[in-house]
Formats: structure tokens, sequence, C-alpha cells
């Protein structure tokens, strides 16, 4: 995100790659071959500079002169003619001095590489830029070297520079520094890209004569004339990649040499001579990809330094992740805990995006590599510790509650009272409830027909769902009794709309029971029929019973009205049946006006309902069948006996197999023999629970 990702036209990268190799030959190539190219560049294309990422150690024999020169020397001594056709030949043979030639005078940075193991020395080292004594009083750890393989003195003598290339992976093996200076013996020397950006910047022209002075050093940064380089106390300096493989122009080596390259390409350039063929080796590993072509780290590192770009990691900031280490896990110890999930997630997350966007400030404009990583674990691991024994304490709340309240509810309400479990008790309160009672018509008659096990079979399948339907609606059972049911919606939890969700359980159950016919017939077992009271009030809600025994449970008046209502269904032949004040705390829905009754244990009469379905629901017959209905049911409680016979029979010749269209039938024809009394009210009485 902070690289540029842009191809940097300053810098190319004259690349011997597998097309050079297959029309030049194998690598080393010849040196004439080598000061050929070398021409090219400076009198073809005018370069600006040449750095060379490759070490010639050995001399290149390949012309032949060495031995026709011995031949001539141990079998034709006397033979002048043969002598001076060689010395004539010479010149044009001995391709170290034609190399060194086109070194001359032109800004050529070489290559070599200094050993850490051993202690050999091969070919000829450049001038040291600083004596080793210049940091006797700074608190600096240079990487020291035992012994080097360098360049051919007559090479390394007519060479503007040379810069060692000496890699320093971190320890999973990734390049992300340069040392920048290197001791052997009681010398400095430089890099290579130090050497590369030294020769940019020197406007002479010509092989620098005093290289000491271009180069001062402190113990956190370097200078190369105006240009400053960070570095750590090893004096090794942050590569500032540009980006992926390609940050730079490259152009075959062979392409220069056949002189194919546009000159603009090349002109003025800073040019870097490497190799990308896999074969050669000179590949490594970076964060920027596995594979990375060497030639172009040095390109990154003498663009940085041109740039003034390399990112510094100075002493201070150790001080400084202290600190921010100290205060923001200060923050998050004291303040995930009492947080909620969510907002614990959005405090993590602000402090993620304050230290990512304080760092990516201070890397964008101050060029400050500051530590990030233990304050990233630091965070993750606090949040990531929160979160587990939230969840691990959560779950123990859970299991508590579900110890409490598990036979009760069903475990998505458990969850939610995890969330506050202080806001649960098992202690008697008063709360405004809906309750729910069903039985199964006829029981006794059934289980009379049937073996115990096929029995116990048939109420585990008949209940389950059942059950299933109350807890899908937030619905608490109360018992099983025998083969009814009591639930109640509204507690534990608070439930602003118990009445509605109670009234869909009530139908979920209805068509439930419709499923399990077809079930319960293959099985041969009797067809189950079910009648469901509801019931809205003040209830006394808690844990209730005995020293031997709790239940959690609902009771009051209301709670007897509800169970009430469920012995009415029979009465009345219906599934559902729920009160006025059910009704009015659940308009979702179509209800069909039964009765206006007064149970046994109430003097005060109360209208009674039926629910149709949800409005959504219910077609257009239905509709028109009711408004038939309450208009017979208005005839009816007016005393207008023909008119309501009339509809009545009209509703019940149309569903000659609903009870309830007959039970109105009779009472008319009843009250038309029985003429009622003046002050008759149309309210029935039931004695029997």
């Amino acid at each position: 995100m902070t690289m540029p990702n842009s191809l940097d036209e300053r810098i190319a990268i004259v690349d011997i790659d597998e097309k050079s190799l297959k029309q030049q030959g194998h690598w080393p190539w010849s040196r004439n071959k080598l000061a050929h190219l070398v021409d090219r560049l400076f009198d073809d294309y005018q370069v600006r500079v040449l750095g060379m990422d490759a070490v010639f150690a050995e001399p290149d024999l390949s012309s032949g002169l060495q031995g026709m020169q011995a031949i001539q020397s141990e079998h034709f001594s006397h033979d002048q003619g043969l002598r001076a056709a060689i010395e004539k030949l010479s010149p044009s043979l001995d391709y170290d001095q034609l190399f060194a030639n086109s070194l001359k005078n032109r800004k050529v940075v070489l290559a070599y590489v200094f050993l850490q193991e051993g202690e050999a020395k091969v070919g000829a080292l450049p001038a040291p830029v600083l004596p080793a004594a210049y940091f006797k009083e700074q608190p600096v750890s240079l990487m020291q070297a035992s012994g080097y393989t360098a360049n051919l003195a007559n090479l390394q003598a007519q060479a503007y520079a040379a810069g060692y290339f000496n890699a320093s992976p971190d320890q999973d093996g990734i390049s992300r520094r340069l040392p920048m200076l290197v001791q052997y013996h009681d010398q400095v020397y430089e890099a290579f890209a130090s050497a590369v950006a030294r020769a940019a910047n020197d406007p002479a022209g010509v092989r620098s004569t005093k290289p000491a002075l271009a180069v001062h050093a402190d113990a956190e940064q370097l200078r190369i004339g105006k240009n400053r380089i960070p570095v750590n106390d090893d004096l090794a300096a942050l590569i500032p990649y540009r980006g992926a493989q390609g940050s730079f122009r490259y152009v075959s080596a062979t392409d220069v040499m056949s002189n194919k390259v546009d000159k603009a390409i090349l002109k003025n350039k800073i040019v870097l001579l490497g190799t990308t063929a896999a074969g050669l080796m000179d590949l490594r590993a970076t964060p920027m990809q596995n594979v990375y072509p060497g030639v172009e780290v040095h390109a990154n590192m003498v663009a940085g330094i041109l740039d003034g770009n390399i990112k510094q990691n100075p002493a201070y900031t150790q001080g400084l992740e202290f600190i921010l280490l100290l205060l923001v896990g200060s923050l998050l110890v004291f303040s995930l805990p009492s947080l909620s999930p969510s907002a614990a997630t959005l405090l993590t997350a602000l402090c993620l995006g304050l230290l990512l966007g304080l760092n990516w400030l201070a890397w964008q404009a101050r060029n400050l590599a500051l530590p990030l990583a233990a304050l990233l674990v630091t965070i993750s691991t606090l949040y990531f510790f929160n979160m587990a024994y939230g969840f691990f304490f959560e779950s123990r709340l859970k299991r508590q509650l579900g110890r409490l309240f598990g036979l009760y509810i069903p475990p998505e309400l458990v969850d939610e009272m995890a969330q506050n479990p202080n806001s649960y008790t098992l202690a008697s309160q008063s709360r405004h409830m809906t309750v729910l009672f069903t039985d199964v018509r006829d029981f006794t008659s059934i289980a009379e027909g049937m073996a115990p096990e096929q029995l116990s079979l048939l109420m585990n399948r008949f209940l389950s769902p059942m059950t299933q339907a109350i807890h899908q609606h937030r619905g608490t059972i109360d018992k099983y009794m025998g083969d009814a049911i009591m639930a109640f919606w509204g507690a534990p939890v608070a439930d602003n709309q118990h009445a509605t969700h109670a009234v869909q359980a009530a139908l979920a159950m209805t068509d439930a029971l419709a499923g399990l016919q077809d079930d319960f017939a293959a099985q041969g077992w009797p067809a189950i029929r079910i009648g469901i009271g509801l019931n809205s009030g003040d209830m006394v809600v808690g844990n209730m019973g005995s020293t031997f025994r709790m239940a959690y449970t609902v009771l009051g008046d209301a709670v007897n009205l509800g169970s009430r209502l469920e012995g009415l269904t029979k009465y009345y032949g219906l599934s559902i049946i729920v009160s006025e004040d059910t009704k009015v705390l659940a308009p979702d829905f179509v209800y069909r006006e039964l009765d206006s009754v007064r149970v046994k244990g109430r003097d005060k009469p109360l209208a009674i309902y039926e629910v149709v379905g949800a409005k959504a629901e219910v077609g257009e017959q239905v509709l028109a069948d009711l408004q038939q209905y309450h208009a017979a049911l208005a005839a009816y409680r007016n005393q207008d006996w023909p008119q309501a016979k009339a509809l009545f029979a009209s509703l019940f010749q149309a569903q000659p197999l609903c009870r309830l269209y007959a039970i109105y039938l009779e009472r008319i024809a009843h009250l038309q023999e029985n003429t009622p009394a003046a002050d008759w009210d149309g309210v029935v009485n039931f004695e029997q629970k």
C-alpha cells in the first residue's frame, strides 16, 4: 500500500537473461565481449553510470594468448618472427586488458564480496572509505570480514569505484536490509549501492581520487554528498522496495550489444548490469516476492539513496514502542472486560486503525519505520483472550441458566438471557403475560385402546412438535400433564408481544398436528384432536413449591381462565379459543366472536373468540362467511330469532360439520319455544371446569 509500484526511469537494468545466454554463450562471457558491452553503453547509449553486479576475480584465458606465448617461449624461443607476430596480436588477445581499457575514465562501479569465514584474499580491494578508528567512540557494530573475493588488480585500478554486494537476510531468510559499511582489518568499505549512488552524484565524470572524503558516518546515518542514509547499530539500512520485480526497466544485454535498444531508454541513466537467469543464482527472497533478482535489490537501494526516502528506525522508537504498549495495553485490559462483544470489537478495531494510521503517516511523511508487530500482537492477544474468557464465562452462565431454565425455555432464549444474566431470577414476581393450555380430546378412550409402549411412543411423537412450536415462538413450557401442555409467554424473558407469539404458537401447533395425522394413520394409531385455550393478564411467575420440590410456574386468576377456555373448545368443537384480552393484544389475526360466557369461579361474563388465522392468510370466502356469521350473532343477541335462524341455517347448510352453527340453531329453537326473561343478556353459564 505504501510502495509507489511505478517504474523508476532513472535506473535501468541490463539483464544477462536467458536470451542473452542463448545468443552470447554461457556465463562468464569473455572479457572482450564485456569490453564491447561497456563501450556500447558509454559510447552509443551515453549512460551516466554503470554498476556491474558481478565479480571478475580470475584472468580470462579464453583468447589463447597465454598458450601461444608459452609455446613460443618453450619451443620457438629463437624464432623472432613468431615472437613479433605474437606481440603484435597481444593487444587484441589480452581480453582482461581490453576490458580494463573500457573502464578507464568512465563511471564504472565494480562489485566484490567479503568473506565472513576463511581468510582468502582474491583480487584487489578498492580504496577504503573510512578508517575503522572513526567509529571508536560510537556505539556501532560493524559487520566484520575475514577475507574477500575481489576483481583483478588491473580492472580495479581502472574502475571509478567498487562496492561489496554482501546480503544480510533476516533470520527468516528475507532480505530487508543491506549492510552499508563493512570492516576489514583496520579499514571500512562501502556497499555496491552506495558506490553507485556516489558515482551518480559526482559531477566530475572521472575516477574519484579521494573516496574517503565522500562518505561521512555517525551512529544513526551515513551521508553521501547531500544524501542521507538512515542506518541501525549495525550500519545496515532498510531497503526501500518500490514494488515487485519490474519496478525498473529491464533490457536484454544481448540487445544492447547488438544495438537494438532505443537509445532514449538508456541515455544519461544509471545502469546496473545483472542477471535474472535462474542458473546464475543471483535470486533472493524479499518481502515483495520469494524469488527476486539481486540486481534489483541494489537498484531499489540506489533509488532510495538518491530520493532520500530510506526509512529510519532510530533508537528512541524502542521507548516509543514501550509507551504505546503500556498505554494501549492498559486501555484494553481495563476496558474490554466491561464491554459487550460488539463494543469490544469496535474498540479493538479503533485501536488497530489508529496505530496503523499513525504508523502509515510516520512511514510516508517522516520516513520512520516504527515498530508495529509487537503492538498488533498485543492488541490481538488481549482481544482474543478477552473474547475467549468471555466465551467461557458466558458458557458457564449459559450452563447455569440452562440448569435453571433449560427445562422450560428454548436454547435461543437461554442465549439471550446470558447477555445480561443478572436481570433474570427465579424469585416470584407479577407480570402481564399470556398463558396457553392444550389437551388431547378423548384421551382416555385412546389410551384404553393402545398398548402402553405404543401409547408412550404416540405421546412422544405428539408432544415433540407441540413443544417445538411453542419454543419457536419464544414460549416457556410450564409443565406436561399427561396428554396436556401448559405454557406461558413473557417470562423469564420479558416479551412485549407475548400475546402475538402465543397465538402464533397455537396456530403452529394445529398445523403441526395436521401434519402428524397421516403418519399416525400409517402406524395404525388413532387420529388426535386437541383444544387450545389462551388468556392474557396479570400473573405471578416464579419458583414455587415446597421444601421437597420446586417448579418455575405461573399462578393467578388469569391462569385459571386460560384453563377454562381450553375446556370450552370441546363444547364448541373448535381448536383454539382466546379471551378478549388476548384478542386485543394480538391484532394481526382474524377472530370469530363465539359467545359471551360466565365460567366457573368468575361472576363477570367475558367474550370469547376463535382464532381463524393471520390476516394476510385468510381468504375472501372465509371473510364473507365471518361477516354473515357476525350478522347472525347480532340478530341472535337482538332476539330476532327468524333472522338469526335463517342466517345460521344458511351457514350450517354450507358447513354441516361446524358444531358452532348447530349450537346456535339449538339455542334459537329452545328460545323460540321458551321466551327468555326481560333481563336476558345472552350470557351462557358454564359450571364445570
